[in-house]
């Protein structure tokens, strides 16, 4: 699979297999992230791999606990209450595998780093046969203090991009995408 096929052919899954992601996958799948390209060659992204299911369960609970306490200033998050309060709703979809980019300190660059690293673990893992999806919900857990401990991160470092992998139980249709909207085209 070329780097075109698998731009077309990814897509955010949201259903997984209960087959864990092996050690030599999660291997390739790093490598390929820090491949990505990042401001200053700075490289301040740290990643944390989570394959206890548990752990991922506990935490889904917790930030569907804490959206919810933001649900009344934030419309979008409002919008997804009745999915929130659903016990059966996992953030995580119930994959084995969370793969969590952040990077060691806040930055005026370093959010966009580690969204171009979890870019190409996506891609990396849609060429391996792998689904992936980014996961929105559940950044502000991954951002507290006992969170970040139990991950192994220092105080300082800022979770960004979390990412769930896994094989996917079903096939996943296209979604439509617009054509691009260009504004300007100057020569």
């Amino acid at each position: 699979m070329n780097v075109l096929e698998a731009i077309q052919v990814r897509r955010a899954v949201r259903a997984y297999a209960s087959e864990p992601v092996d050690d030599a996958a999660i291997h390739r799948l790093l490598e390929a992230a820090v491949l990505a390209p990042n401001a200053m060659n700075e490289q301040t992204w740290i990643f944390a791999v989570v394959q206890n299911k548990d752990v991922l369960k506990r935490w889904s609970d917790r930030a569907k606990s804490l959206l919810l306490d933001q649900a009344s200033a934030d419309p979008k998050t409002a919008h997804y209450s009745p999915l929130l309060v659903d016990p059966s709703f996992n953030v995580f979809y119930d994959a084995g595998t969370l793969v969590v980019i952040a990077s060691s300190s806040r930055g005026t660059y370093t959010d966009a780093d580690c969204w171009l690293a979890a870019e190409n673990l996506m891609l990396a893992a849609c060429e391996m046969g792998l689904g992936s999806c980014p996961i929105g919900f559940a950044v502000p857990l991954l951002n507290t203090r006992q969170v970040k401990e139990e991950l192994g991160l220092p105080e300082s470092a800022v979770a960004v991009a979390p990412i769930i992998v896994g094989r996917a139980r079903t096939t996943v249709p296209v979604v439509p995408r617009s054509q691009p909207k260009i504004s300007a085209w100057i020569r």
